[in-house]
């Protein structure tokens, strides 16, 4: 894989391929979540920039470059192991861009001349820019933390209430026992919520998780 943060255009971006093979989705399904984001065209074109590689046919297709404000909207629907992995991975990648953008580098005559003319405020108002904006992305990435223990143990005894609750008023569909019930309700409690089991669902949806099980009914 080739670093996950890279310079283009004088900034430091990822883009959809690299996105794709880091969260073992296919680039199609990265290319088409970015287009349904629901994000104001004005951000969109912002931080999804349209260009293009050649694939292993020599044929020219669609990729996207993505700036470290698109990749946090774009990846906070990305859950599971891997995906936390590489969250970290992008912010330790993105620290590490930004001491290399502060390191001096050597500088031509004509920039040593220009510069003792000129403060640079630019470059100074770009990295403040750079430390917010990967202070606000890992903010967010706290927000993807799975339920707390009090939270899991609320929402198992939810699952039991409802079970037992509809299993007592006869409310069996097309089940046949109290035990295909509770695999019925966490198979699809699991599809609902993207998680591989209940104890990870994200903190943020704990409310929106108690909501749909008090609401289930076997289908």
């Amino acid at each position: 894989m080739k670093e996950l943060v890279f310079v283009n255009n004088n900034e430091p971006v990822t883009d959809s391929l690299t996105v794709a093979e880091a969260f073992g989705k296919e680039h199609a399904r990265v290319m088409r979540d970015i287009r349904d984001l629901e994000c104001s065209e004005e951000f969109r074109v912002g931080n999804f920039a349209e260009s293009s590689y050649m694939n292993k046919q020599k044929r020219e297709m669609p990729m996207y470059y993505i700036s470290q404000g698109g990749f946090s909207f774009l990846v906070m629907g990305y859950t599971g192991k891997r995906a936390a992995e590489f969250k970290e991975r992008y912010i330790n990648e993105f620290r590490r861009m930004e001491k290399q953008l502060q390191e001096p580098r050597v500088l031509t005559e004509k920039e040593q001349l220009r510069a003792s003319m000129q403060l640079s405020l630019e470059t100074s108002e770009e990295i403040g820019e750079i430390k917010q904006e990967v202070n606000t992305l890992k903010n967010r990435f706290d927000n993807e933390l799975t339920l707390k223990h009090a939270q899991a143990q609320s929402l198992q005894h939810a699952i039991k209430k409802r079970v037992e609750r509809l299993f007592a008023d006869g409310v069996m569909g097309v089940l046949e026992s109290k035990k295909q019930m509770y695999s019925r309700i966490h198979s699809q409690l699991r599809r609902a919520f993207q998680t591989p089991t209940y104890r990870e669902v994200k903190r943020v949806d704990y409310d929106e998780a108690m909501q749909w099980v008090n609401a289930w009914r076997p289908l």
